[in-house]
């Protein structure tokens, strides 16, 4: 169910609650109809009062349909007018029917108008200032126009048999009644209506706050969300980190042990020594690997200094890069082709981070590469980004790793039987760097004939 504020719930409690008070008011009026009567026949308009109350029932039972209605809206604007109008057609119906009753019923000298003060207390609860003014003012003219109508003989008026003075035919009585009436119907509207205009105040300060509250809430439900994911990322962080350098410290400890404890040949302790070094070059990889993504992260956390970086031109980085590969590229026998547009426009990202993201690209297609195979790099451009790709002939991703290449230490399982030695964090470190600096990074692969990595950058 929708959140009601607390004048529309107000509201539509209740107009249903004046509806059910108004079955009692038809049921005991025409219980005194009944007893008038058989007790004093002839003395009251028994048909006239009759059909009144009748039609009271009508209207109420209209009345209730519309509350069914106001009640299955939705919440908001809508209903709170509805409402508003309900209550105020009810106020005014009972008000016309009230002044009828009365005339029928022996005019201003019988009690039953003070029943016009309770109509009033009503509408200053349920209605606005300006809406229950009006509602006062109805009233009085309602009582003071019978009167004086009666008073002129243009209404008949029908006198009570058990009242002894007919108040109606008494100007000075009438007049005083009329003021008396007036001034206690005006300081009864201001005095209720400046407590509810003062209650519906702190009804409201007290919903928004709660309101408030609720929203201070979810944020903290959502901030400690966001905590335990951090906290269970960073226990995932240092058990990954910690199972990857227990393989490399473990191989290096075990030669070692075997070399001073003079349990190896000449020959086997040179290759021992060969292992710890292998190894000790993984782990410095690692390491590497592993500050360059904290370092990235930290970036992305501090956000991109936009004014302290000058714009870059990645072709230049990348023929840097590729020209350090040489070496490997020319053992396995591989092929590498650069393209780059003409009149390549600049980006602006920091020049160690564009050859961290054109060294681990190019580094993947040489090591998952096939000897004599093919590397095509290619450099271009749209109207608003830098395009890059990085293209290879190599073993190629299965369709189900496709998906976690950019997550942090994951290998496939083809990359680890092809290549024992890798970290996992690479591709995770590229992503990084590529989207703080407002671009995107994605891979195309098919298994077994090669894969694609394409990413762009704004332009400068």
């Amino acid at each position: 169910m929708e959140d009601q504020t607390p004048l529309e719930s107000e509201l539509i409690t209740r107009v249903g609650w004046l509806i059910r008070l108004r079955w009692m008011a038809v049921a005991g009026v025409a219980v005194v109809i009944g007893a008038a009567w058989l007790w004093i026949p002839g003395e009251l308009q028994v048909c006239s009062l009759l059909a009144v109350t009748v039609a009271i029932a009508v209207y109420n039972i209209l009345l209730s349909l519309n509350l069914r209605s106001v009640r299955s809206g939705q919440a908001g604007g809508d209903r709170l007018r509805q409402a508003t109008v309900l209550a105020a057609a009810q106020i005014v119906l009972d008000l016309a029917a009230l002044a009828i009753l009365l005339h029928f019923s022996g005019g201003v000298e019988n009690p039953i108008v003070l029943f016009f003060v309770f109509h009033v207390i009503i509408a200053c609860i349920l209605l606005r200032r300006s809406v229950s003014s009006l509602m006062t003012g109805l009233a009085i003219l309602l009582v003071c126009g019978l009167a004086a109508l009666e008073y002129s003989g243009l209404l008949p008026h029908y006198h009570l048999p058990f009242v002894g003075i007919e108040i109606n035919s008494i100007p000075a009585h009438l007049l005083a009644f009329a003021l008396v009436l007036t001034l206690t119907l005006a300081i009864v509207a201001y005095l209720v209506t400046s407590i509810a205009t003062r209650l519906r105040e702190r009804d409201q300060m007290l919903f928004e706050s709660n309101a408030s509250c609720r929203l201070r809430s979810q944020e903290l439900a959502s901030l400690n969300s966001e905590l335990q994911r951090v906290d269970a990322e960073r226990a995932r962080f240092v058990v990954l980190v910690t199972h990857e350098l227990r393989a490399p410290i473990a191989t290096i400890h075990s030669a070692l042990d075997l070399v001073r404890g003079g349990y190896t040949t000449p020959a086997e302790t040179e290759d021992m020594l060969g292992r710890a070094q292998r190894r000790a070059s993984e782990l410095l990889d690692l390491v590497r690997d592993l500050l360059d993504l904290s370092r990235i992260r930290e970036s992305a956390k501090a956000g991109k200094p936009e004014g302290a970086i000058a714009p870059l031109q990645l072709a230049s980085v990348l023929r840097e890069v590729v020209e350090f590969s040489e070496p490997e590229v020319a053992r396995r026998n591989l092929v590498v082709e650069i393209e780059v547009a003409p009149d390549l426009a600049e980006a602006r990202i920091p020049s160690d981070q564009a050859k961290l993201v054109w060294t681990n690209l190019l580094s993947n297609a040489i090591k998952y590469n096939r000897p004599g195979g093919s590397i095509r790099v290619v450099l271009g451009q749209d109207v608003t980004s830098i395009l890059g790709s990085v293209s290879d002939t190599g073993i190629g991703i299965a369709p189900d790793d496709v998906p976690h290449v950019f997550d942090e230490f994951f290998r496939a399982g083809n990359a680890k039987l092809a290549s024992a030695h890798g970290s996992g964090v690479g591709m995770a470190t590229v992503r990084r760097v590529i989207e703080n600096w407002g671009g995107h990074i994605d891979v195309v692969s098919e298994l077994g004939k090669g894969t694609t990595f394409c990413f762009s950058l704004p332009r400068a």
